[in-house]
């Protein structure tokens, strides 16, 4: 018992002592620590709360497709979605390189998002199937008209992918 005594005394006294080495740590130190780390949206970031929603997520995840059909008009054309850590997904059109469109512009867009999965059909106009999981595990997919003439942008994803994102019915949560 006195043993047992003696080294939660030694924990107190170990735990006091590293806590006052950070009161009292010199400011170069503090130059250590990466500047990411000390940017209050960065730690938002990492557990995931944006405004005032918490999701789950610290991970980005990504996907893509490319029309892979030499006999299509969008042959090359690569589409990537991807999530952020806030739980946000977007979609990138290759034709408009650097344009990341946010998918909550689609209509039916879940929050808290992850996993994302992309696929296209390979005709002109063709057809792009977007899959998210919610953070609740629900899957949604919407259907986006492509054409080789008009790259998906922020201006036209709502109406390429009209009607919007829909619940896959009895999806297993």
């Amino acid at each position: 018992m006195k043993n047992l005594a003696l080294a939660a005394g030694s924990t107190v006294a170990a735990t006091g002592i590293v806590l006052a080495g950070l009161v009292t740590a010199p400011s170069a130190a503090a130059d250590e620590v990466p500047v990411s780390i000390t940017r209050a949206d960065d730690l938002i970031d990492r557990i995931g709360v944006f405004d005032g929603r918490r999701c789950e997520r610290t991970e980005r995840d990504i996907s893509s497709t490319v029309v892979d059909y030499s006999g299509s008009d969008l042959f090359g054309t690569v589409f990537r979605v991807t999530t952020d850590r806030r739980g946000d997904a977007y979609l990138n059109d290759s034709r408009s390189p650097g344009d990341w469109i946010p998918l909550e512009l689609v209509p039916g867009a879940p929050d808290c998002t992850e996993d994302p999965a992309v696929s296209v059909t390979e005709e002109d106009p063709g057809q792009l199937f977007i899959t998210l999981v919610a953070g609740s595990g629900k899957i949604y997919q919407a259907e986006c008209e492509v054409a080789s003439g008009t790259p998906l942008n922020s201006a036209n994803i709502a109406t390429a992918c009209s009607p919007g994102f829909s619940q896959i019915p009895n999806t297993p949560v």
